[in-house]
């Protein structure tokens, strides 16, 4: 018997991606009303809608999030890449003037016109794969103005097309020219930066780069301790190339994430579950950096500690606009099953963005949805550039 409620939409035989879901999951309904799930049941059961969708059995899915991005920025660093195949490291390309600081200068040089046509193609490119949420990354400006630039840029992208953007502020990224001393840099980033972002209101979370070559983590504590005071939720790039215990540093904060964590040891993983701080995985860096340190990843399921896929899109170090090449990633160099790869780019995504109504089918949360034209879940992750979803919608509007 159909309920008398009405939705705005109403997607009937679907297959609802689930842990452990495969071929043989039953076809049910899912109800959309004011761009949030309102009811999700057996066929039979469900409300009257203005609009019905008979998905005939495909795969109906969250729209997916990418938690970790740096999209935003000029040039590229392909002569650095050319560097790592010769075997130069990161650390002597850095010394060399390349890495963080030849991004900063041509993203400084770029107009707002090209940073947006750029980071544009690299977004519809993730929009393509079904990518929902985007979060971006400032941190190539390392100025207060061009840091409010960058920030300003990606709630302009949010405007200009049609997805969820989450901003960042990552002026903790690297030392800019303009100082020599990091401590007074970062005098730089708690007296000015951080107050003028919140003032705006441009900022959704900080990031530091914890890192040697970046910041210590006392420098990265000063900057997590007025963002607190401000207000604002805070995460880290940590233990990518050494472990500093920074990952300890952000649970101690109630860190949104801990980003990278390759050389995260075993026994610090249980300082993250007090606190509820995710793990993201960026298998892409990883990939282009050639690494061997495997983050924990036993520990990490040991103690449930919730594990996040993105893709770290960036110009030097993971320059990949791909979310489901990510997800392979995952599971071919980190060992994830297909279910935890996409977990990590829906459920444990939005917790690492600190959102609480996203990521998943469930009443009351936002009608973030995908539909996919495949036999099961696993497909999403099991190879590369061979599906996509062939519908989205954006609160429960098709785009």
């Amino acid at each position: 018997m159909t309920q008398p409620v009405s939705a705005d939409l109403v997607i009937t035989h679907a297959r609802l991606a689930a842990p452990g879901a495969e071929a043989q999951a039953p076809l049910q309904a899912l109800a959309v009303s004011a761009g949030k799930i309102s009811w999700v049941g057996a066929i039979d059961a469900a409300p009257s809608a203005r609009q019905t969708l008979d998905a005939r059995g495909q795969w109906l899915t969250p729209g997916l999030i990418d938690c970790h991005t740096h999209l935003i920025f000029g040039g590229n660093r392909a002569q650095e890449f050319a560097w790592r195949q010769q075997g130069v490291s990161y650390q002597t390309i850095a010394e060399r003037g390349g890495g963080i600081r030849s991004t900063v200068t041509a993203t400084r040089n770029a107009s707002d016109a090209a940073l947006l046509e750029s980071a544009g193609r690299r977004l519809q490119t993730l929009i393509d794969e079904g990518v929902c949420t985007v979060e971006i990354k400032s941190g190539y400006g390392l100025t207060l103005e061009q840091e409010l630039r960058m920030l300003r840029l990606a709630r302009q992208l949010g405007r200009d097309y049609p997805v969820n953007i989450h901003t960042t502020l990552l002026a903790a990224h690297a030392l800019p020219p303009e100082f020599s001393d990091k401590d007074a840099y970062i005098d730089h980033i708690v007296q000015q930066i951080l107050p003028a972002a919140v003032d705006e209101g441009l900022a959704d979370a900080v990031d530091v780069f914890c890192e040697g070559v970046g910041f210590s983590p006392a420098q990265c504590e000063r900057v997590f301790s007025a963002a607190c005071a401000l207000g604002l939720p805070v995460k880290g790039h940590v233990e990518q190339l050494s472990d500093l215990k920074g990952a300890r540093l952000v649970a101690q904060y109630q860190g949104l994430s801990v980003d990278h964590i390759e050389y995260l040891q075993a026994e610090d993983v249980a300082a993250l579950k007090p606190s509820g701080t995710v793990a993201v995985l960026l298998p892409a860096a990883f990939y282009f950096l050639r690494e061997t340190q495997l983050p924990p990843i036993a520990a990490l399921r040991e103690h449930a500690i919730p594990m996040a896929v993105a893709t770290d899109c960036n110009p030097g170090t993971a320059p990949q606009a791909s979310l489901l090449t990510a997800m392979n990633q995952a599971c071919i160099l980190f060992g994830l099953t297909p279910d935890e790869a996409l977990a990590g780019v829906t459920t444990h995504a939005a917790k690492a963005l600190g959102l609480h109504t996203t990521g998943e089918l469930r009443v009351g949360h936002d009608a973030d949805l995908l539909l996919w034209d495949i036999g099961s879940p696993a497909e999403i992750s099991y190879g590369i550039n061979l599906v996509k979803p062939v519908r989205r919608w954006l609160a429960g509007v098709e785009q």
